[in-house]
């Protein structure tokens, strides 16, 4: 009479072990790649948003005669600018003034950006 055959059942170490280590190489290489889309992303809304409040305060500032316009003048439903939508916590200027950049701070508490007219 021979022995009972032995039927094997589920993963040795070795292989979990050999998967774990594969899905740690995949997460290592995508989170970078993740992170710098992030930010590209975040930068193109952003300088979305200053574009349309560049461009909003050329407009009041035509339709005026002034050369300065406060941010609470240009946004707001019935305003130039229904809402701006912060991208990373962002902080836009107060104030616009005619020919001078837009400087927009704290992007996700590190970053600026600044939009040229």
């Amino acid at each position: 009479m021979s022995p009972p055959l032995r039927h094997s059942r589920g993963f040795t170490l070795v292989e979990i072990m050999i998967v774990v280590v594969i899905i740690g190489l995949l997460a290592a290489l995508a989170v970078p790649a993740f992170r710098k889309v992030r930010v590209a992303s975040q930068d193109k809304a952003i300088l979305n948003n200053a574009r349309q409040l560049a461009s909003a305060a050329d407009q009041y500032m035509m339709e005026h005669g002034v050369n300065a316009v406060a941010y609470t003048d240009l946004v707001g439903a019935a305003k130039y600018v229904k809402a701006v939508e912060t991208a990373a916590n962002e902080v836009y200027p107060d104030a616009y003034t005619a020919g001078v950049t837009i400087t927009v701070s704290g992007i996700a508490g590190a970053r600026t950006i600044t939009y040229g007219l």
